[in-house]
């Protein structure tokens, strides 16, 4: 049977709107972890068959390819192709599983799989600005609303309704946001990311972990709606960032002399309730579970990506899964979450985390737009 090895992983540290990133085009962000992921592996880069690159707002900056932009941005072979694909916050997961499933099919040996999101420079949303601009109700069409009718379909209502619908209340979620930024300060602390990160603009930590944060600061923030339970303060940030992992078949490791860190175990991916939108980690871990044939307590460690804190939390009980070695250094509401990035950023950190902890098995899901949701399970070799 074919295997596809996770042979690099690297990522730009995460930064905030305003940060020392805001100013990065996004092809230069693209390019810098690309670069990097060539020259940490040693790889001939002409031998890459592929780059996949997840990168949600495809417009202005980064519109046009911005896979195949930001590998001729680094300087690397003309020869070599890009495609750039979104599945919404879950894009380079994605991109991860095509790599993945190119090499596991036989047909490639040797593919990047990537993200990037520029947040200060393309808002979210920037790409349905024209539906809306032109009093569309939905982006999406009349068959749409003849489905689902003319109710509000956002992230902001999906968590809302899964807090109510899981009994999490806001103190619950302030709690669990405050736990995320403590688990992050002591990891950058510690060091935790630092072989993981490529230092960019002067900046080599993640920006947003606040070590101020408290349960009384929280508390003081206005809900996003009046009666809700979700605040900025338990949802992730707006961020900018980019990761890139190199995917190498059996014969791709003898031929280059690479060193394989962990097998690609299991892929799965789902749709759930486009409604409550961000549900679908549930069945996706459970879809990923059961075809790898592994049990819950089996995993060492989980990456579950903190959209908002009622993702993570309601999954935990749905799964069973322990919350004590869930994003056991912090998530994206201490860390960002820059969307098409994120994937590659969680992968990148999830395999640092297995080998610092000599852990095996590591699964990863996250939410995603339109009720969808990635499962990947990873095994450390």
């Amino acid at each position: 049977m074919a295997e596809a090895y996770i042979v690099g992983a690297v990522r730009t540290p995460v930064g905030t709107k305003k940060g020392a990133l805001k100013d990065v085009h996004p092809a230069d962000l693209g390019a810098h972890v690309l670069k990097e992921l060539v020259d940490r592996t040693g790889v001939d880069p002409s031998a890459v068959e592929d780059v996949i690159m997840g990168c949600v707002m495809q417009v202005g900056p980064q519109s046009l390819d911005i896979a195949r932009t930001a590998w001729l941005s680094a300087g690397l072979p003309e020869g070599v192709p890009g495609v750039t694909i979104d599945r919404q916050c879950g894009s380079s997961q994605q991109a991860i599983h095509f790599a993945a499933q190119g090499v596991l099919s036989g047909t490639q040996d040797l593919v990047v799989a990537s993200g990037v999101e520029q947040m200060a420079m393309v808002p979210m949303g920037s790409s349905v600005a024209m539906a809306l601009e032109k009093g569309m109700p939905f982006p999406y069409g009349e068959g749409w609303g003849e489905r689902y009718g003319q109710q509000e379909i956002s992230q902001f209502r999906g968590a809302q309704l899964m807090a109510e619908k899981w009994g999490l209340s806001r103190e619950d979620l302030e709690r669990f946001a405050l736990e995320s930024h403590q688990r992050a300060v002591k990891a950058i602390e510690a060091g935790y990311f630092d072989r993981e990160i490529a230092p960019l603009a002067g900046l080599a930590k993640d920006e947003g972990a606040r070590a101020d944060t408290t349960m009384e600061k929280m508390a003081g923030l206005k809900p996003l709606r009046e009666g809700w339970a979700i605040t900025a303060a338990v949802a992730s940030q707006i961020s900018v960032g980019a990761s890139a992992l190199l995917i190498a078949s059996e014969e791709a490791v003898r031929r280059y002399d690479l060193t394989p860190r962990a097998r690609i175990h299991t892929l799965a991916v789902t749709g759930s309730d486009p409604v409550y939108m961000l549900t679908g980690p549930i069945p996706a871990t459970e879809k990923a579970l059961a075809r790898g044939g592994l049990k819950i307590d089996e995993i060492d460690v989980f990456e579950v990506n903190e959209a908002f804190a009622p993702v993570p939390m309601a999954w935990a009980k749905d799964t069973g899964a322990s919350l004590e070695k869930t994003n056991p250094n912090g998530g994206a509401i201490a860390l960002g979450h820059p969307l098409g990035a994120t994937g590659g950023v969680l992968m990148t950190k999830l395999l640092h985390e297995l080998e610092r902890t000599g852990g095996r098995y590591g699964l990863q899901t996250m939410c995603e737009g339109g009720g969808q949701a990635n499962a990947t399970i990873i095994e450390r070799v």
